[in-house]
């Protein structure tokens, strides 16, 4: 007998980004506490929630292939409503505007291209880039969050919903002297064995702590905007997630993240504007 696979609502990111009809062009939701980090969810979680809506809408384009988010104001744990309004649909890709409303006040607004990356791969198999893959010690030599200090895993909840293994030579839990580098880099999978999807990827690309942490800045950085690019579907097996900085302005700062696959292809590609960290 084959094995059956386990479907969608078996994984904790399913269930936790499952939205459902809520009227034309509107989903309900129920954001998660489990994902909060600081003063509300977590950024990446929420473009997951969005992507699982624009799926519902366009279901003959179920990947996000580049979305661009503007976050209006902190979303909490509860009842939420994602609206889509699609723009236009054509024969590969299609634009939609979506929002996440919380008690009758928009707490995040973007613009969303979708497509199918599977028929992409079909016509375009190669993922090229002249970007270096970053080098890794082995995720079991890496720092696991699970082994986080208390007060990190009290502040940010949503680390216990995922495997991260973060590269020592930042010490970004505070294990020695900060890089002063300005990166960030580590290694992430599901702990359920979900697979990585491009909804995943939606997520992954927030999932470190924030780089200010490797230039002595711990805590809470709100974020302003963050744009996300989905390029292939990725191979089974560990992700490569590496956040870089180089400017701090007018309270400000960027954060440029790069995700590598197994196969060692650059899979998606994200850049956020935050603000800089509030104290834990």
């Amino acid at each position: 007998m084959g094995v059956t696979e386990p479907a969608p609502a078996d994984f904790e990111f399913d269930r936790s980004t499952a939205v459902s009809p809520d009227g034309e062009g509107r989903y309900a939701a129920e954001l998660s506490a489990g994902w909060v980090v600081g003063g509300g969810l977590n950024g990446g979680y929420l473009l997951a929630v969005m992507g699982q809506a624009l799926r519902a809408a366009l279901p003959a384009k179920p990947d996000p292939v580049a979305v661009s988010a503007h976050y209006v104001s902190a979303s909490t744990p509860g009842p939420a409503t994602v609206a889509v309004d699609v723009r236009r649909e054509g024969g590969s890709v299609a634009t939609a505007a979506v929002e996440v409303v919380q008690d009758g006040a928009t707490r995040i607004t973007a613009l969303a291209t979708c497509g199918d990356l599977a028929r992409f791969a079909e016509r375009a198999p190669d993922v090229r880039t002249t970007a270096t893959e970053p080098a890794l010690p082995p995720p079991d030599d890496c720092i696991r969050t699970s082994d986080s200090p208390e007060e990190i895993r009290a502040f940010v909840p949503m680390l216990d919903r995922f495997d991260l293994r973060l590269d020592p030579a930042h010490a970004a839990w505070g294990e020695g002297e900060p890089g002063m580098t300005g990166v960030i880099a580590g290694w992430f999978q599901w702990p359920d064995g979900r697979a990585i999807d491009a909804l995943s990827l939606l997520t992954v690309c927030d999932v470190l702590p924030p780089v200010t942490f490797d230039l002595g800045m711990p805590g809470w950085a709100p974020t302003l905007e963050l744009t996300v690019h989905v390029r292939a579907h990725p191979a089974p097996g560990w992700l490569k997630v590496r956040h870089e900085t180089r400017n701090l302005a007018a309270g400000m700062f960027e954060e440029d993240c790069e995700i590598w696959d197994s196969a060692g292809r650059l899979v998606a590609q994200s850049r956020q504007l935050a603000l800089l960290p509030r104290p834990m």
